[in-house]
């Protein structure tokens, strides 16, 4: 569940979200010990964070690289307004390649993330985000290398949210 108004993060919320960050398998025990402080602190502080959705999960970031899925694309989609973009979402949601998918400004509706094995995999995933009626065009972009991966330990380290 995540807040309307943003979280305060204090100097000792950031440690712990950085600590968890850089070792997500330390355990409140130690991260308590590493950061002198009481772990029924770092517990509350953790599950504070939880609540107001700070911090969205704990489990494994997985590659799909390593898992075969060498090809990486993003695909800007155009659906025709009266039908809506909640039918595409649902039908695309079932397509196990699709990673994520946001709606977006500009001049497509929504912007999708999806692997494939190969190109030839990726025809076919994408044939099948677009056989709907509903699908006015779409544009796919091959991603080359991740420059940087998705990250949030810059905004944390920044302060972001005050304190």
């Amino acid at each position: 569940m995540t807040t309307e108004t943003p979280v305060t993060l204090d100097r000792l919320d950031r440690a712990i979200v950085a600590l968890f960050t850089e070792e997500p398998r330390i355990g409140v025990l130690e991260a308590s010990r590493r950061l002198r402080v009481a772990r029924g602190t770092v517990q509350a502080r953790l599950d504070r964070m939880e609540r107001t959705g700070v911090i969205t999960g704990w489990g494994p970031d997985i590659s799909p690289e390593a898992i075969g899925y060498l090809v990486t694309a993003f695909v800007t989609i155009q659906i025709t307004q009266h039908t809506g973009r909640q039918a595409f979402t649902e039908r695309i949601a079932a397509i196990p390649e699709v990673l994520e998918c946001w709606t977006i400004t500009g001049s497509g509706d929504l912007w999708c993330r999806i692997v494939a094995h190969n190109n030839a995999d990726l025809q076919r995933v994408i044939d099948r985000m677009v056989s709907e009626d509903w699908v006015v065009r779409s544009s796919t972009l091959i991603g080359l290398s991740e420059a940087i991966p998705y990250r949030t330990g810059p905004l944390i380290n920044e302060g972001a949210g005050g304190g």
